[in-house]
């Protein structure tokens, strides 16, 4: 994750971090691992480019229990300037329950880890609503955001929409209440659209942040198209 000028994602941009899968999901999985590896054009973690604007590779495994609790690690190139880092190695452990037939809840501590910038490494604590398997309301805190020994929460609403013709339709908006940590909070955003052959998934996005994430990320925090491309079960 880009911290102002000195040097997380998402998700699909949070986009870009692996939640488990329904319990639903779950019990039609035939095998308790999850597997992906996708190319993007840009890493964009909450409307700010991780890649420098390039395109990099990223890929991921989770293993999900019967009883709703997964653990799992996934990995990107980032690319925050001249120097390290070069490579984004997550780990997360969380657990994942229906409420009922229409509300899944899903809470997760991942964490954030850069090698040879270990400075940057930061965990967070990452919980995920959803309802009518449509929208979904994400919450997030850490109190070491990026290494900076300071708090910082985000906020996301989003939802996910079928289209005719097999495509899908998915839109959010972050609030990131990262003064302490950046000196200043900023609002991201994404709307995209997305479909799978078998295995192989497409989605193309449009991301962007406000004035204040412009103002402190610079030129990392301008709107972009993003394309995804995805193998995995």
């Amino acid at each position: 994750m880009k911290i102002a000028k000195l040097s997380l994602a998402a998700a699909l941009v949070l986009s870009a971090l692996p939640f488990a899968a329904s319990a639903q999901e779950a019990e039609e999985e035939s095998s308790p691992f999850t597997w992906s590896i996708a190319a993007v054009s840009d890493y964009v973690w909450r409307g700010v480019s991780q890649s420098d604007e390039d395109p990099t590779g990223q890929a991921g495994v989770t293993y999900s229990h019967d009883s709703g609790f997964y653990v799992g690690t996934w990995a990107s190139g980032v690319d925050f300037g001249s120097g390290k880092p070069d490579f984004e190695v997550d780990g997360f452990i969380g657990y994942n329950t229906d409420f009922s037939e229409s509300v899944n809840f899903d809470v997760m501590v991942n964490r954030y880890m850069y090698p040879d910038a270990g400075g940057l490494n930061f965990n967070e604590l990452i919980t995920k609503t959803t309802f009518i398997d449509t929208y979904a309301l994400t919450v997030a805190y850490s109190d070491d955001y990026a290494g900076t020994d300071e708090d910082a929460w985000y906020f996301n609403a989003g939802g996910s929409w079928e289209l005719p013709h097999e495509f899908g339709l998915s839109a959010g908006v972050g609030y990131n209440l990262t003064d302490d940590a950046l000196g200043d909070d900023y609002v991201d955003w994404n709307i995209g659209v997305n479909r799978s052959w078998g295995m192989v998934t497409a989605a193309l996005s449009y991301v962007g942040t406000d004035g204040s994430g412009k103002d402190i990320y610079g030129d990392w925090a301008d709107d972009r198209v993003v394309l995804t491309l995805t193998v995995g079960n």
